[in-house]
């Protein structure tokens, strides 16, 4: 599994920059740089909370990612093959909001 480090601290599964889902969805299909990429699991926290139900659990941090950027050199069918992956949207709103800062495309490689 990847080891998982998530700034996106707004989104409900975020817990001290772990993630309490267990798996997230990397997406950008046809992604050639890391800005065309987003967490596909992103889920705003409703409220002006800081705590969510969601993320009263503890954060992981290895996690089973599934991508959906093609061209991402960590791509294997699917499946996130990086030792580890650091997804960024410190202010985001929603999955367009945050990005796979990993990502490298393999594009003419």
């Amino acid at each position: 599994m990847t080891t998982l480090k998530c700034s996106a601290t707004t989104c409900m599964y975020n817990k001290e920059q772990l993630c309490s889902k267990g798996d997230i969805d990397v997406t950008g299909e046809n992604a050639t740089t890391a800005n065309e990429t987003s967490c596909g699991s992103f889920r705003e926290r409703s409220g002006n909370s800081v705590t969510n139900s969601c993320a009263s659990g503890c954060g992981c941090e290895k996690i089973q990612i599934d991508c959906k950027a093609h061209n991402c050199t960590y791509n294997s069918d699917c499946k996130c093959t990086a030792s580890s992956i650091h997804v960024d949207g410190s202010s985001a709103h929603d999955a367009s909001d945050t990005k796979c800062n990993t990502f490298q495309c393999s594009c003419g490689v």
